[in-house]
């Protein structure tokens, strides 16, 4: 299946089952902040599309930006115990050793950063797929990580939803 086929399947999904659109916002905000998976799934496409469909029916806003802060938040806190979990490892196995310059960018913007890099990294796609995983292997501690963590993943959430779901709500009110 190809990327546009997904994506149509995912937004045609959630339009048919409006009822399961938060759940499915969460796996989805999961699947693209886990560090392997987010290299697999189109989700910032589709979580613009379910932005839109906000906008355009009946689905209630909230509930679906807290479960996609939620999905993202969990995402990168299992990235980030994987990586403690494997340490410098976690480098050799697919798909990151499939990608060693975005992990070595990922490297220097960590230790640029820090922690902070766990906020910004959100915000950029192939930081966002490695940064997490690298500040547990680089042991970053778990209380700045998790400060940062769930700080941009409920801004990342509004900054993905909101557009679709307050500009097309607007301009139909």
């Amino acid at each position: 299946m190809d990327l546009e086929a997904l994506r149509t399947t995912a937004l045609g999904f959630v339009e048919t089952h409006k009822t399961w659109a938060p759940l499915i916002t969460g796996v989805i905000a999961f699947c693209e902040s886990v560090a392997f998976l987010s290299l697999l799934v189109p989700a910032t496409v589709i979580l613009v599309g379910i932005g839109a469909m906000i906008g355009a029916t009946d689905i209630p806003f909230w509930p679906v930006m807290i479960a996609a802060g939620i999905g993202a938040g969990l995402g990168d806190w299992v990235s980030y115990e994987a990586g403690r979990y494997w340490g410098p490892g976690a480098r050799r196995h697919w798909p990151m050793r499939n990608y060693p310059e975005m992990m070595d960018r990922g490297e220097v913007f960590l230790g640029r950063w820090g922690a902070a890099a766990v906020a910004v990294g959100r915000f950029i796609g192939p930081a966002r797929a490695v940064v997490p995983l690298l500040a547990g292997i680089f042991k970053v501690r778990r209380l700045p990580f998790q400060v940062a963590n769930w700080l941009s993943a409920f801004a990342w959430a509004a900054a993905l939803l909101l557009p679709g779901a307050g500009l097309l709500g607007w301009l139909q009110g």
